[in-house]
């Protein structure tokens, strides 16, 4: 079975209201035309790449290829999760967590999006609180990186409540024009004293050698 080969299928986090893991092949269709309707605002990038800047079709296949690329390239020096986020059974937006030669950074980094009609609801912060379980509590995290776009205002409050800290700043140019990133960091000591999600976490021990790390 693919789970014997790619244990991360099996890997579920569930909160009170959502579910994460990864998206079945025909889940994946479902995201990809989830992105194509919509993520932002089209007069503000939140992206660092603006994948979002093509026509539907195209901001379909980015989704679907980013996603597969992530998968194919995968090891435990390098890896990317990009967790489906599922409300009442449906895929509602997607919730990345990347470690770079984690087992000597003992970081992560996260990254996600939602579809535009979920917007609002809170889902960003409990999905990111899932995340955040997982990398302190299930594999041993010490620090969790963040950024965001200046008036990506809704990724800012969320990093904000969950006790990240401001880390500098990122310039950069985008759409031709100049671009300012807030970077956060979240150590573990400020995760324990500000998480209030509860995140129950299934199928990670056959995950850890893939990760890059023994029993957290």
């Amino acid at each position: 079975m693919l789970i014997d080969v790619f244990p991360l299928f099996g890997l579920r986090l569930t909160t009170p209201r959502l579910v994460l893991r990864l998206p079945s092949q025909d889940e994946l269709g479902d995201l990809a035309e989830l992105a194509a309707r919509g993520v932002h605002d089209p007069a503000f990038m939140p992206f660092s790449v603006p994948w979002t800047d093509h026509p539907p079709e195209q901001v379909a296949l980015n989704v679907v290829q980013h996603h597969w690329a992530k998968l194919a390239e995968w090891s435990p020096q390098g890896w990317t999760i990009g967790f489906g986020v599922f409300l009442d059974g449906v895929i509602v937006g997607q919730q990345s967590v990347h470690g770079r030669n984690f087992a000597v950074t003992r970081e992560v980094s996260t990254g996600s999006w939602i579809g535009q009609a979920r917007q609002g609801r809170g889902i960003g912060a409990e999905m990111r609180e899932a995340v955040l379980h997982f990398a302190f509590a299930g594999i041993g995290a010490r620090h969790a990186r963040s950024f965001a776009a200046e008036g990506n205002e809704a990724s800012l409050r969320i990093s904000r409540k969950l006790g990240y800290e401001a880390d500098g700043v990122q310039r950069s140019a985008l759409r031709g024009e100049l671009r300012v990133e807030q970077r956060f960091r979240l150590t573990r000591e400020s995760w324990e004293a500000h998480r209030s999600v509860p995140v129950e976490i299934e199928g990670l021990a056959p995950c850890l050698p893939m990760l890059g790390v023994g029993a957290a």
